[in-house]
């Protein structure tokens, strides 16, 4: 297996002497090297469509095909991330528009490895000009630690927000993703969330059932935040005669098109009016009680809530089916809280923290079951 190692000191050394563009190609063929020894020993899944998958017991993915024409979210698990043995990358990403679905691929196939490549680089940097290694308390490293990785999803996104909008062959003109990502490495969680995909953590509780706590914000334009924001760049908010309830942000002086979500990757026709690419970046530290994060499209959250999809995925009788079933419940979900409206694409990630013998029971309203 390639040793990370030696991979790092080479970059270490290429950020201190060598000009940015010959960086840049070294830490790009270091990073194309760890994603092929990855996939080559089967470390990375990669799910476009309808499909299942397991990863060594500790992720299980699905994606389901909606009703409205191809399906266009993909899931990527990547475990040993960058040849860490415990680091796992998780990212789900939901494309819209025309030609959403060749988006959201190309999103899901770039941002795990620049993910690594800005990682490396930025740790790199830190640790030549502040040696990371000396002593310091655990809450000065781990501000060190959120900082490197914030400016890390920061850099990736803004990178791959630029090269959609001047791909040869991809459009995101008026099609977007988007992107929702964890990286597990230790007992660390780092989430960044772009758009309205959402991770929903499983803890126990002092009652010793299943809680949820949602990670993340569903970053719609009517948010008060959001929506400030998008007014000031002369961007509109507002619900169409036809969607009642449903907010989209519009353009000043057209009609369409109108995007029910303000934060994305790609739709570079609406980001002179609110519409931003910027993630939203925290961090967690996982204890003994936290079992498990669900990360899904909103094909998902809009007919199942937080405390359902706990426990569907708690009562899998098998981990790598635990995602699967969530997607099937939602599908079913559908039919009966949306009757006449065309069915989502429904996808999902299952990612667990501790061994498979861990038993729980889960806290549904006032009721527990097992």
């Amino acid at each position: 297996m390639v040793q990370f190692s030696s991979i790092f000191e080479g970059l270490a050394r290429s950020v201190s002497s060598k000009p940015r563009n010959v960086k840049n190609d070294e830490g790009r063929e270091a990073v194309e090297l760890l994603a092929g020894e990855a996939k080559k020993n089967h470390l990375i899944l990669r799910c476009p469509g309808v499909t299942s998958a397991r990863s060594n017991g500790n992720a299980s993915v699905f994606s389901r095909k909606g009703e409205k024409g191809i399906n266009q979210d993909c899931l990527t698990v990547w475990e040993e991330f960058g040849c860490q043995e415990d680091m796992t990358f998780c990212g789900i990403f939901d494309g819209h528009g025309p030609l959403g679905h060749f988006v959201a691929k190309f999103v899901s196939k770039l941002l795990p490895s620049m993910l690594l490549r800005n990682w490396q680089e930025i740790l790199a940097v830190h640790s030549l000009e502040h040696d990371i290694d000396v002593e310091l308390n655990q809450l000065a490293k781990d501000a060190q630690e959120f900082h490197i990785w914030k400016q890390t999803y920061l850099r990736t996104c803004s990178v791959i927000d630029q090269e959609l909008k001047h791909h040869p062959r991809v459009d995101s003109f008026d099609s977007g993703t988007t992107a929702l990502a964890i990286v597990k490495q230790g007992e660390l969680l780092t989430v960044a969330n772009v758009g309205d995909s959402r991770a929903v953590l499983a803890t126990m509780g002092e009652s010793g059932n299943l809680v949820p706590i949602q990670l993340t914000i569903d970053f719609k334009p009517n948010l008060p935040e959001e929506e400030e924001r998008i007014v000031l760049s002369k961007g509109r908010v507002f619900c169409s005669q036809d969607e009642p309830g449903v907010y989209r942000l519009w353009q000043p002086n057209k009609a369409t098109p109108g995007l029910a979500l303000s934060r994305a990757l790609g739709d570079h026709c609406m980001k002179d009016f609110g519409l931003i690419s910027e993630p939203e970046v925290t961090q967690r530290h996982i204890t003994n009680r936290d079992q498990f994060a669900i990360l899904a499209t909103d094909g998902v959250w809009d007919v199942i809530s937080n405390e359902e999809a706990v426990q569907i995925v708690s009562s899998a009788p098998k981990r790598e089916k635990s995602a699967k079933m969530l997607v099937k419940r939602a599908a079913h979900a559908w039919k009966s809280k949306r009757p006449g409206v065309a069915v989502d694409d429904i996808s999902a990630i299952c990612m667990f923290f501790h061994s498979s013998s861990t038993s729980y029971h889960v806290q549904t309203g006032h009721k527990s079951i097992k």
